[in-house]
């Protein structure tokens, strides 16, 4: 399936990955959760563990106004998981394309005036 892989501190690139577990499992560096941050039927699958286990901080996630509510450590990768589907698919063109700028610049994670904010870092 054609999947859109996020690595910290790099852009977004496509990734064609293999629908089998253990391979989604690689892809993220261990056990995987699925989190369902957008409105339409992309997927974030990332590490379970990747806070606990201290992986490196790569994207926030944030509410409509733009607010910090999550924060995704390690590498994580979106697909398309349809409502009526009980199994993850390639995403279309058209949300690699907007996933791809959404996700277009790396960011850094800082604490200012004790709020954690998410900076991101122009090439």
């Amino acid at each position: 399936m054609m999947v859109l892989m996020i690595e910290p501190g790099k852009a977004p690139k496509r990734v064609e990955l293999s629908k089998e577990f253990a391979c989604m499992q690689q892809a993220v560096g261990g056990i995987i959760q699925a989190v369902y941050p957008f409105e339409d039927t992309v997927t974030l699958i990332c590490n379970d563990e990747g806070k606990p286990l201290g992986l490196p901080f790569n994207r926030g996630l944030k509410t409509a106004d733009g607010k910090l509510y999550d924060v995704i450590c390690g590498t994580f990768f979106l697909c398309a998981a349809p409502a009526d589907s009980d199994h993850l698919e390639s995403l279309l063109e058209e949300q690699l394309l907007h996933y791809e700028e959404l996700f277009r610049y790396p960011e850094m994670l800082a604490k200012v005036n004790g709020e954690l904010i998410c900076i991101p870092t122009y090439e």
